[in-house]
Protein backbone atom coordinates (compact mmCIF):
# COMPACT_ATOMS: atom_id res chain seq x y z
CA UNK A 1 0.00 0.00 0.00
CA UNK A 2 1.42 3.36 -1.00
CA UNK A 3 1.08 6.12 1.57
CA UNK A 4 1.30 8.90 -1.02
CA UNK A 5 -0.12 9.53 -4.49
CA UNK A 6 1.37 11.15 -7.55
CA UNK A 7 -1.03 14.09 -7.18
CA UNK A 8 -0.11 14.50 -3.50
CA UNK A 9 3.59 14.26 -4.32
CA UNK A 10 3.27 17.00 -6.94
CA UNK A 11 1.30 19.13 -4.48
CA UNK A 12 3.99 18.59 -1.81
CA UNK A 13 6.94 19.62 -4.01
CA UNK A 14 5.51 21.38 -7.04
CA UNK A 15 5.41 20.24 -10.63
CA UNK A 16 8.81 21.72 -11.56
CA UNK A 17 10.63 19.94 -8.74
CA UNK A 18 8.99 16.62 -9.58
CA UNK A 19 9.68 17.11 -13.28
CA UNK A 20 13.35 17.66 -12.48
CA UNK A 21 13.70 14.23 -10.86
CA UNK A 22 11.03 12.22 -12.69
CA UNK A 23 11.36 13.08 -16.38
CA UNK A 24 13.60 10.17 -17.30
CA UNK A 25 13.00 10.34 -21.05
CA UNK A 26 13.49 14.15 -21.27
CA UNK A 27 10.16 14.80 -22.96
CA UNK A 28 9.07 17.51 -20.51
CA UNK A 29 6.45 15.26 -18.88
CA UNK A 30 6.59 13.63 -15.46
CA UNK A 31 7.00 9.87 -15.88
CA UNK A 32 4.19 8.67 -13.62
CA UNK A 33 5.40 5.04 -13.33
CA UNK A 34 8.80 6.26 -12.11
CA UNK A 35 7.18 8.37 -9.38
CA UNK A 36 4.72 5.65 -8.39
CA UNK A 37 7.57 3.15 -8.09
CA UNK A 38 9.52 5.54 -5.84
CA UNK A 39 6.42 6.16 -3.70
CA UNK A 40 5.86 2.40 -3.37
CA UNK A 41 9.50 1.88 -2.33
CA UNK A 42 9.20 4.75 0.16
CA UNK A 43 6.05 3.19 1.63
CA UNK A 44 7.80 -0.16 1.93
CA UNK A 45 10.65 1.54 3.78
CA UNK A 46 8.16 3.17 6.15
CA UNK A 47 6.50 -0.22 6.75
CA UNK A 48 9.85 -1.83 7.52
CA UNK A 49 10.30 0.50 10.50
CA UNK A 50 6.67 0.65 11.64
CA UNK A 51 6.29 -3.13 11.63
CA UNK A 52 8.83 -3.38 14.45
CA UNK A 53 6.17 -2.12 16.89
CA UNK A 54 2.84 -2.14 15.04
CA UNK A 55 0.79 -4.73 13.21
CA UNK A 56 0.37 -3.96 9.52
CA UNK A 57 -1.71 -2.85 7.80
CA UNK A 58 -2.39 0.00 10.17
CA UNK A 59 -6.08 0.63 10.89
CA UNK A 60 -5.66 4.27 9.81
CA UNK A 61 -2.90 5.95 7.81
CA UNK A 62 -1.22 8.48 10.12
CA UNK A 63 -1.40 12.08 8.85
CA UNK A 64 2.36 12.31 8.74
CA UNK A 65 2.91 9.33 6.40
CA UNK A 66 2.17 10.96 3.00
CA UNK A 67 4.78 13.65 3.74
CA UNK A 68 7.31 11.09 4.95
CA UNK A 69 6.72 8.97 1.85
CA UNK A 70 7.17 12.07 -0.29
CA UNK A 71 10.46 13.01 1.41
CA UNK A 72 11.81 9.48 1.02
CA UNK A 73 10.63 9.16 -2.60
CA UNK A 74 12.13 12.53 -3.55
CA UNK A 75 15.44 11.42 -2.07
CA UNK A 76 15.30 8.13 -4.00
CA UNK A 77 14.43 9.86 -7.27
CA UNK A 78 17.06 12.54 -6.76
CA UNK A 79 19.76 10.00 -5.92
CA UNK A 80 19.00 8.02 -9.06
CA UNK A 81 18.61 11.06 -11.29
CA UNK A 82 21.64 13.01 -10.12
CA UNK A 83 19.66 15.90 -8.63
CA UNK A 84 20.39 15.27 -4.96
CA UNK A 85 20.74 18.38 -2.80
CA UNK A 86 21.61 18.83 0.85
CA UNK A 87 18.01 19.85 1.60
CA UNK A 88 16.67 16.61 0.08
CA UNK A 89 19.21 14.56 2.01
CA UNK A 90 18.26 16.33 5.25
CA UNK A 91 14.54 15.70 4.70
CA UNK A 92 15.28 12.02 4.09
CA UNK A 93 17.48 11.74 7.17
CA UNK A 94 14.81 13.47 9.31
CA UNK A 95 12.15 11.05 8.02
CA UNK A 96 14.33 8.03 8.79
CA UNK A 97 15.21 9.41 12.21
CA UNK A 98 11.52 9.70 13.07
CA UNK A 99 10.84 6.18 11.77
CA UNK A 100 13.69 4.79 13.86
CA UNK A 101 12.14 6.44 16.94
CA UNK A 102 8.79 4.83 16.04
CA UNK A 103 10.50 1.43 15.69
CA UNK A 104 12.18 1.81 19.09
CA UNK A 105 8.97 2.96 20.76
CA UNK A 106 10.28 6.46 21.50
CA UNK A 107 7.80 8.14 19.12
CA UNK A 108 4.17 7.45 18.40
CA UNK A 109 2.23 7.41 15.17
CA UNK A 110 -0.46 9.80 16.34
CA UNK A 111 -3.14 7.16 15.95
CA UNK A 112 -6.20 7.22 18.18
CA UNK A 113 -5.90 5.00 21.23
CA UNK A 114 -8.26 2.04 20.99
CA UNK A 115 -10.97 1.99 23.64
CA UNK A 116 -10.25 -0.17 26.65
CA UNK A 117 -11.84 -3.57 26.49
CA UNK A 118 -14.21 -4.31 29.29
CA UNK A 119 -13.03 -6.92 31.73
CA UNK A 120 -14.66 -8.59 34.68
CA UNK A 121 -11.49 -8.06 36.68
CA UNK A 122 -11.40 -11.72 37.61
CA UNK A 123 -8.43 -13.99 37.03
CA UNK A 124 -8.80 -17.65 36.18
CA UNK A 125 -6.09 -20.21 36.78
CA UNK A 126 -6.13 -23.83 35.80
CA UNK A 127 -3.47 -26.46 36.42
CA UNK A 128 -2.89 -30.15 36.08
CA UNK A 129 -3.78 -32.33 39.09
CA UNK A 130 -0.92 -33.27 41.43
CA UNK A 131 1.01 -36.32 40.33
CA UNK A 132 2.83 -36.89 43.64
CA UNK A 133 1.92 -36.30 47.24
CA UNK A 134 3.58 -33.70 49.45
CA UNK A 135 7.22 -34.62 50.04
CA UNK A 136 7.57 -32.70 53.25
Amino acid sequence: MSYATLAGFIKQYGENAVLLVADRDDDGVIDAPVVEDALARASAEIDSYVSAKHRLPLPVVPDRFPGLAGDIALYLLSSEGGALTEDKRKRYEDAISYLRRVASGDAGLGLPTPPDQESSGEAWFESQPKCFGDLL
